[in-house]
């Protein structure tokens, strides 16, 4: 029911005394009766308010009133006049600034009478609205089962309500671009509308143009792992129709992204299988054949990013982000390594990493006092993963020494022997770490000497005999005979600085 049909109504008598712009072709929402002088609380926008003027006390009281029924976006106020005997000229003042259309009701009219009238009228409407909706969800229906997409339903929507739609992510990911992908400013503006809102749908504005944020699935799930359906317009000022067409379409969205998260988790299993055995330096050969099992492009430059996502709830939502932004660029290759943190398999590119500090950057709003920290490897093959998710894992350290809220970090802002290390092809690695210290790895086999362990802690000492016994709890004798015997084995002399970077970089090699 439209506003102006309340006028259409003899029996009422209502009297127009101020009209905000499109307010007789606005449909009334909620009819609320209430006399507090601050009722936004109870508001959730579009109502149509009823009062009777109890909560004024005087003029200042007028601005209050009318400012709280506005900041919740309710449109219209009827006024009776049967208290004051008169509407107050304060509060046609008040709602000319707030741009709120105030009606005045007569004395010999009841709110009663109002409220049933639209009642009334609603009934009827609601039996056609109805109508209308179970016969518009079973052509969507129909024709998701007869393999039509999400962009030709959603198209189909735009049309019949005149309003451009898209959906998209979290991250400003387009599923579906529409008539045309958003800019990056648009795409900021309507991500920080929907993760800060208090209630969905929620209306964002970007370079003068509205657009209407409607949550895909249910409204209480995370929304940093969200679709939202993004409507040009305010849809407050829309008609009901138009509106359940919209929640529609975006019922329909929510089972198609069932099928599209069904798929990338039975994926899942394929890329952590790959994950495992780049991680634990298996054969090359084997680890591209697993790879492109899992969807990648093995004969492709690659970049590896590692991710964690803290105080923000189990794994899955830092998989789920990692995936949405994987999509941007390529196939979700994404799985959890054996640190328990999500690390994605990307295609390479020049602009990825402004692409990534971006897309994670627009979660930032909805973060609370969560941290997500990314590390960035550089540009690898096939052949030199492990060396790659090494350089990743490091950058995303050095990402979390950071204060921002959203850190990614790459490999080149970061300088280290492991980013030497990691350029060097996997293969070629442990053959210079088993050219090394393969007899005291042999020697440990065999005897169970702890040498390796002996060594690592003596280089981490800086070469300290006591404080390398101190951590061992060890004599220093007993170091000292140990780190001989690796001498030996090794014919490389630990007092010498060369040689002692020789078998550190081979002991960060194994």
């Amino acid at each position: 029911m439209l506003l102006s049909e309340l006028f259409d109504a003899p029996e009422l008598r209502l009297q127009l005394l101020h009209a905000a712009q499109g307010a007789y072709d606005r449909p009334i929402g909620r009819i609320i009766t209430t006399d507090l002088l601050e009722p936004g609380n109870y508001l959730n926008g579009g109502e149509l308010v009823l009062t009777g003027l109890v909560w004024r006390r005087g003029a200042a009281d007028s601005e209050t009133f009318v400012a709280s029924v506005a900041g919740r976006g309710a449109t219209t106020i009827l006024a009776g006049k049967a208290l004051l005997g008169t509407i107050p000229d304060d509060l046609l003042e008040a709602c000319r600034r707030h741009q709120v259309t105030l009606v005045e009701v007569p004395t010999e009219v009841a709110f009663a009478d109002v409220t049933e009238y639209v009642a009334a009228a609603g009934s009827a409407d609601t039996g056609a609205r109805l109508s209308a909706s179970l016969v518009r969800q079973r052509q969507l229906l129909s024709a998701i089962a007869s393999g039509r997409s999400l962009d030709e339903l959603t198209a189909r929507i735009s049309t019949e309500i005149g309003h451009d739609c898209r959906v998209i992510t979290s991250t400003g990911r387009h599923v579906v671009p529409g008539p045309g992908p958003l800019d990056d400013d648009t795409l900021d503006a309507v991500t920080r509308r929907f993760l800060t809102a208090e209630r969905t749908p929620a209306v964002a504005e970007a370079d003068g143009t509205p657009y209407s944020l409607f949550p895909i699935g249910s409204g209480l799930g995370n929304r940093l792992t969200a679709w939202l359906l993004v409507v040009e317009g305010d849809h407050t000022q829309w008609s009901r129709a138009h509106v359940e067409a919209v929640q529609e379409l975006s019922a329909i969205a929510a089972l198609d992204r069932v099928r599209r998260d069904e798929g990338r988790l039975a994926l899942r299993p394929l890329v952590a299988d790959a994950l495992a055995l780049i991680e634990s330096g298996g054969p090359p050969a084997e680890v591209a054949t697993r790879l492109r099992q899992a969807g990648v492009h093995s004969d492709r430059p690659m970049v590896v990013a590692v991710g964690e996502l803290r105080d923000d709830g189990p794994v899955e939502i830092a998989l789920t982000i990692f995936e949405d932004v994987a999509l941007t660029v390529g196939p979700a290759v994404v799985a959890t390594g054996r640190d328990g943190l999500p690390v994605a398999l990307l295609p390479a590119s020049p602009d990825l990493p402004n692409l990534l500090r971006r897309a994670f950057g627009r979660l930032s709003p909805g973060l609370a006092r969560a941290r997500l920290t990314i590390g960035v490897s550089g540009e690898t093959t096939a052949d030199a993963l492990t060396g790659a998710l090494e350089e990743a894992r490091f950058a995303q350290r050095a990402a979390l020494a950071g204060r921002t809220r959203i850190s990614v970090v790459t490999s080149d802002e970061v300088a280290s022997h492991v980013l030497l290390l990691a350029t060097v092809p996997d293969d070629v690695r442990r053959t210079y770490a088993h050219r090394v210290l393969g007899p005291v790895l042999e020697h440990d086999r065999r005897t169970r000497a702890d040498l390796i362990a002996t060594l690592n802690e003596f280089l981490a000492c800086s070469g300290s005999w006591s404080r390398a016994a101190e951590a061992l709890h060890l004599h220093v004798n007993t170091v000292r005979y140990r780190i001989e015997r690796i001498e030996q084995l090794t014919g490389r002399d630990l007092s010498r600085f060369e040689d002692r970077v020789d078998v550190f970089l081979a002991l960060k090699s194994l």
